[in-house]
């Protein structure tokens, strides 16, 4: 009996050892892909100047610029309300109360929506009703309302987390609910709220379809929020897709997970020295 036990455990921990290695391996093996056909044409020109001739020869620099505006103004917009958003319905809101129901299934509404139907909406609403125009703007905008669900859900699920005894000895000692939330809740959930950062960076840097109809495809170096601007997925899109230099779309794709292995380092960089 002993020895079935022992081989059925050793079966079921072999299956699931098996499928996190499968994971790993189709991460290798699309980084590693991208890697070895995007180091062909990676120099410092590439990376400092502008395109020239549509991108086929040059740099990618402006893109770059831009995908970094564009993500930046995302979370500055969707942070806020969203971590505002799930300290409501966690701390204030009733669990009966409609109208936090209402903002539950809104968030899970919203993350389920495709891309391009958030797109069609900036493209209708932002550039031509409210007349921004294709800009950084309408793109931030866009991307915000896009990754808003993902930084809801990560900062609930956090808050969730805190023991029941943190709160109410808080409480007990004499402080107000919103020092509670300030000084107790939110340092405890910021590992979770962090998550909900990094996953959303991941998103709205990888973002093609939204932002070709918000914030345009200009090559050109952005100078202020109203102007238009290509990022670099929408950079790589546009390489590959009109055949103009599927080895710079390459190289565009390195520069893109580079930047988000950095960005993903530096923020558990950060993280961690804020948990100490």
């Amino acid at each position: 009996m002993m020895g079935a036990v022992s081989i059925k455990d050793r079966f079921i921990y072999g299956l699931f050892y098996l499928s996190g290695l499968i994971i790993v391996g189709i991460l290798v093996s699309i980084i590693g892909y991208v890697i070895a056909r995007g180091v062909l044409v990676l120099n410092l020109e590439f990376i400092l100047e502008s395109p020239r001739h549509a991108g086929s020869a040059g740099g990618i620099f402006p893109t770059i610029i831009s995908t970094l505006y564009l993500t930046l103004l995302a979370l500055v917009i969707a942070v806020p309300i969203g971590v505002g958003a799930a300290v409501y319905l966690e701390e204030y809101a009733l669990s009966s109360s409609k109208f936090a129901w209402l903002v539950n299934l809104t968030a899970e509404t919203l993350a389920g929506i495709p891309s391009i139907i958030f797109g069609l909406f900036g493209f209708v609403f932002l550039v031509i009703f409210l007349g921004m125009g294709w800009s950084i703007l309408s793109g931030g905008i866009t991307l915000a309302i896009m990754i808003l669900p993902t930084i809801t859900r990560t900062a609930q699920e956090a808050i969730l987390t805190l023991p029941p005894e943190y709160r109410e000895n808080s409480l007990a000692l004499g402080a107000s609910k919103w020092q509670t939330i300030r000084k107790v809740i939110l340092p405890f959930a910021l590992p979770g709220i962090v998550t909900g950062v990094i996953l959303s960076i991941g998103r709205a840097v990888g973002e093609t379809a939204a932002l070709i109809l918000t914030a345009g495809s200009s090559l050109g170096m952005p100078q202020s929020l109203f102007d238009p601007a290509r990022t670099m997925s929408v950079h790589l899109y546009m390489l590959a897709m009109e055949g103009i230099s599927l080895e710079r779309a390459f190289g565009t794709a390195f520069v893109v997970v580079v930047l988000i292995l950095i960005i993903n380092y530096l923020a558990n960089l950060s993280l961690r020295r804020l948990s100490r």
